[in-house]
């Protein structure tokens, strides 16, 4: 019997369960599955993974649209790319840091790729007014150069943000007033309730398609992910 068969034939027993048409069906319909599994273990990670992406479309119900739209200007790679990866990063996170080559390596391999950047402040004392600058930057047009700026400083206080602002050429008064200015702290406590939400409770957290991703995965998973939600049809991205 084929995979199709059975997983047909389970599929079937269950059904008959579930209306009552099959006397002593519960023991039989459990032997069944029990081994079809032990005879075909490969199926466990499938299962999950396919489970894993359920639970991932319900939660992005409702929020894909507030997700996927960034904060004016915080975007990495080309800002129209028909591709959206999303990234909730702290600039006090050194697993962030981590991961600056494998984004690196996503945005030269794909040009229609757009990343867009959640600030999600939750590591240090410092990390809100890192990211209220880097929204101010971004409201400059120059959010990629203080996003590089302030990774390298290698710490988050304030001597080291105003460094970041001034190697990214910012109008500094300029952005004092956008970081201290209500859009800024709104958009940072949209970020903390989008990404209660999904379930993420740290940086770096990615969403690409239908999936949630959490960690410093690596650029082959990052990637993988990627290539998924290019290959997802437009008209099953719902919310």
């Amino acid at each position: 019997m084929g995979n199709g068969t059975k997983f047909a034939a389970i599929a079937g027993c269950i059904a008959l369960i579930g209306v009552g048409g099959w006397f002593g069906g519960r023991v039989a319909v459990e032997k069944v599955v029990h081994d079809y599994i032990l005879e075909h273990p490969e199926i466990l990670p499938q299962a999950m993974d396919n489970l894993q992406r359920k639970q991932a479309s319900q939660q992005l119900a409702g929020v894909r649209q507030n997700v996927e739209t960034p904060f004016p200007g915080a975007v990495l790679g080309n800002p129209n790319g028909k591709v959206t990866l999303i990234e909730f990063s702290d600039y006090a996170c050194g697993y962030c840091r981590r991961s600056l080559p494998d984004v690196a390596q996503l945005l030269a391999k794909n040009p229609d790729l757009r990343i867009v950047v959640r600030e999600l402040p939750i590591i240090g004392p410092e990390s809100p007014a890192a990211a209220k600058m880097a929204l101010a930057a971004a409201e400059q047009g120059k959010f990629p150069q203080f996003h590089d700026a302030m990774f390298a400083m290698g710490q988050v206080d304030a001597q080291s943000i105003d460094a970041a602002a001034r190697k990214a050429g910012l109008d500094i008064e300029r952005a004092r007033k956008v970081a201290a200015g209500p859009a800024a702290a709104q958009e940072l406590s949209r970020n903390m309730d989008i990404a209660g939400r999904l379930g993420f409770s740290g940086t770096p957290s990615w969403v690409a398609g239908e999936r949630l991703i959490s960690g410093a995965v690596g650029f082959d998973q990052l990637s993988e992910a990627v290539s998924e939600a290019r290959a997802e049809p437009k008209g099953d991205k719902k919310g």
